[in-house]
């Protein structure tokens, strides 16, 4: 069971995080670099998405596509395969999310990016897994600080808060990429989606990223500091290694 994605600065966050935010740092451009239409593909060892497995610890497959204008507003959709196992209701094998942004730079090296995000499940039998966020991010040079923000969270559990820092490192000219990602998850009191009480949680990863004969290989670090009981007695939260081979067109 569980949440949900957010596009990766690199690839990474695609696998690791959740969509619109790092689409619009990573595939959303302005000015006299704008793309238009643009789309991506990935294949990973296993989906986490603030930390947790969202296919439980198993290889999925992710892609999705979107249109960006030149002044920054943008549009897309992003698809993932998941597997929540034995959750009653939440068990489809599908995740969509469809996203609606502006990114814009304030000066040459300040940059905002605002949003809106609905996660859909369309598999899901009884309790529905649907939700909506509204998402912004400041950017300066390589360090990102954003929020997300839902009124009634994954599979109804009510209001959450996110708030993230990431930092991004090229290296030999870009051709390796280092970022770092610390995320707390401020959920409704006694547990929300969680199995426990616990009303909060932090996830953090590390990952290095490649581009190589076309593609974006990622290998990162990822974890949370719960407890296997707080998710239902699965490891989908500890910590793990998690391989990504991304395609960008």
């Amino acid at each position: 069971m569980l949440t949900k994605k957010l596009l990766p600065a690199a690839v990474t966050a695609a696998a690791l995080l959740g969509a619109g935010q790092a689409l619009a740092d990573d595939a959303i451009v302005t000015g006299d670099e704008y793309k238009g239409f643009t789309a991506n593909v990935t294949l990973t060892s296993d989906y986490r998405f603030r930390g947790i497995s969202q296919s439980d610890e198993s290889v999925a497959i992710q892609g999705g596509f979107d249109y960006s204008w030149a002044n920054g507003i943008y549009i897309g959709t992003w698809g993932s395969s998941v597997d929540f196992d034995s959750n009653d209701g939440l068990d489809g094998s599908l995740e969509l999310d469809y996203y609606i942004g502006w990114a814009f730079d304030i000066t040459d090296s300040f940059s905002m990016d605002v949003g809106y995000m609905y996660y859909d499940y369309p598999g899901d039998d009884g309790l529905e897994g649907d939700y909506q966020e509204l998402y912004g991010s400041v950017g300066w040079g390589g360090l990102t600080a954003g929020i997300a923000y839902s009124d009634d969270y994954y599979a109804e559990t009510d209001t959450f808060w996110y708030y993230y820092a990431e930092y991004s490192l090229g290296l030999f000219d870009d051709f390796l990429s280092l970022d770092f990602h610390v995320g707390y998850n401020d959920l409704e009191k006694n547990g929300g989606f969680l199995a426990t009480d616990e009303d909060s949680y932090v996830d953090y990863s590390v990952a290095a990223t490649i581009s190589q004969w076309g593609l974006d290989w990622s290998l990162a670090w990822v974890g949370t500091d719960l407890d296997d009981e707080d998710v239902f007695d699965t490891d989908w939260a500890d910590d793990t290694v998690v391989f990504s081979v991304s395609r960008s067109m």
